[in-house]
């Protein structure tokens, strides 16, 4: 099983229970925060462009804090970053890993519900970094993601491409259009697909 596709904690429809998809949170290190996982997935290089100081990131399905941990580095003391997980193993471990890394003061946990982020939030950036296709109602994630951020903010979203096919992507982008999210750019990430969208600052037609 691949660091992307157990990556984090699953929304699963009607239970509680961890998928048998989800990492296991005592494997985080071999199949997640690897380091020579950065010779790949660099946090830098991938989320870089799009968190600047002073900013709040939300990062969906964090893990451990692969990307969470060097967003709070990159948001500064005066930006946060809202780090949701369904696993709460996870979601202590991050901590742990984040005062070691001296930004636990700029990191909010927050343990999701199965089916739900139950979140509110006005996010500037959000990532779903290989979680989505997991994810039984992607429609009703986006339109969650979508609530939670700002007008003008965006959306990373990243699939592996060994387990998400180009048509199940296109499925993906066309849920998210119909959260409200328009597609920004499309950058290049090392063996995923990807998208940045865009929650417009004023809505096509007001009357939708």
């Amino acid at each position: 099983m691949s660091a992307d596709k157990t990556r984090t904690a699953r929304f699963r429809k009607g239970s509680n229970r961890v998928s048998a998809h989800v990492c296991p949170w005592w494997s985080a290190w071999l199949t997640i925060d690897n380091p020579l996982r950065r010779l790949v997935h660099d946090p830098r290089k991938i989320v870089g462009p799009y968190v600047k100081p002073g900013m709040t990131a939300l990062d969906v399905g964090c893990g451990s804090g692969w990307f969470s941990i060097p967003m709070a580095r990159m948001a500064g003391q005066r930006g946060r970053v809202i780090a949701v997980d369904l696993q709460q193993q996870m979601l202590d471990m991050l901590r742990r890993r984040a005062q070691r890394a001296g930004v636990a003061d700029r990191i909010r946990t927050h343990k999701c519900e199965s089916g739900s982020l139950g979140l509110d939030a006005r996010a500037d950036f959000a990532l779903a970094f290989a979680m989505v296709h997991e994810v039984p109602d992607p429609r009703r994630l986006f339109g969650e993601i979508y609530a939670c951020l700002k007008p003008g903010g965006k959306l990373l979203l990243a699939e592996p491409r060994l387990h998400v096919s180009a048509k199940t992507f296109a499925a993906e982008i066309a849920a998210a259009g119909e959260a409200g999210f328009r597609v920004l750019d499309e950058p290049r990430v090392r063996w995923a697909r990807a998208v940045v969208f865009e929650r417009p600052i004023q809505a096509p037609d007001a009357t939708e």
